[in-house]
């Protein structure tokens, strides 16, 4: 089958050809129809984020049709379509018993860890999968695998409340979703940070209050919009120092700042001023559950959760566009979303 590769840290994905997966007990192989290109996959690329070995084949926002599956699974079934959960656990362990497999003494990432969606076969467990809905095009399903599975985990970690005010740091794929589904929660304000008029007309048309954080200090505009109060939540989504700082200092008291933008650069925290004097509080946010997809299916079927806008762009399974979009993710220049798109199914 064919495959996009990573076979050196810092050099460009290789299109080549590789064998076909065949599923063990408990395994199904899905004929991919569509995969999201994530931040992420830069900074596997870049070698920001490390990785258990090479080569390897991203990709972790994956859809497509159930096209073999192994002993032992009774569903889905073969031809079924499917969105997949990309933390591959081992469902035993003290952390899968108590439903945070993303910390699994045993866990693999699909795309990280193990060869993931940039192929036209992906193996994966069975229990990862998800039916999706025909009113759920394949792309928009791709992204929801992390996109807006980060996006809702993000605001369960800030524990959002009903009638608070929340600011969202960055306007990518997960950025779009986390203003929409912050809206589930009852806020009283959405506000939405970034430095691209294209992307906060967007978040304007799904009811966020936009701050162009290269005009203004996003900071002192969270807290005009608050009345001085500053967020009750703030999500960070870029993974720049910058914008974790900016996070930190615009929560008001007891605040709660959400950081899943992925860096390895540290940034300086006001620990009195900004922390002990408010009784805030800075929680990091890694991958998503399992049980919180289906209440994305649901969102996204319902309306609720709108992502035609979100996938802004797709390319073709070939090396040439796959990488020139993970080039304008190192820029922090891409558009929302692109998909490596095959065949709609």
């Amino acid at each position: 089958m064919k495959a996009l590769q990573l076979t050196e840290i810092g050099r460009p994905l290789s299109l080549v050809d590789i064998p076909s997966p065949e599923p063990g007990f408990g395994e199904a192989v899905v004929k991919v129809a569509a995969a999201g290109i994530c931040h992420s996959d830069a900074h596997y690329r870049n070698g920001t984020s490390m990785l258990r070995g090479l080569p390897l084949v991203p990709g972790h926002e994956i859809s497509g049709i159930v096209e073999t599956v192994g002993p032992g699974v009774t569903a889905p079934r073969t031809g079924e379509r499917v969105c997949v959960h990309y933390l591959w656990s081992c469902g035993r362990c003290r952390y899968c018993n108590l439903g945070q497999e993303q910390f699994c003494t045993e866990g693999r990432m699909i795309g990280k860890d193990c060869n993931g969606g940039y192929a036209e076969l992906v193996l994966v467990p069975a229990r990862n999968l998800f039916t999706v809905p025909k009113s759920i095009p394949m792309s928009q399903a791709a992204v929801m695998m992390c996109s807006s599975a980060t996006a809702l985990h993000a605001l369960r970690k800030g524990a959002l409340q009903p009638g608070e005010s929340v600011a969202v740091f960055g306007l990518g794929g997960l950025g779009m979703s986390a203003v929409q589904i912050a809206a589930a929660f009852a806020p009283r304000m959405v506000i939405a940070v970034d430095v691209d008029d294209g992307k906060l007309a967007l978040a304007e048309s799904f009811g966020a209050l936009p701050v162009n954080g290269a005009k203004v200090d996003p900071v002192e505009a969270i807290r005009d919009l608050t009345e001085g109060r500053g967020a009750d939540v703030a999500v960070e989504l870029i993974g720049l120092p910058l914008t974790m700082r900016q996070a930190v200092a615009s929560l008001g008291v007891q605040g709660r700042a959400s950081l899943a933008g992925i860096s390895d650069r540290s940034f300086e925290v006001d620990s009195y001023t900004e922390l002990i004097g408010k009784e805030a509080s800075i929680v990091g946010v890694s991958d998503h559950l399992s049980s919180e997809i289906p209440r994305l299916i649901e969102m996204a079927a319902s309306g609720a959760l709108k992502l035609d806008h979100v996938v802004s762009e797709t390319v073709p399974l070939e090396a040439g566009p796959v990488n020139a979009v993970l080039d304008s993710l190192e820029r922090f220049s891409s558009p929302v979303r692109t998909v490596i798109e095959f065949a709609e199914t």
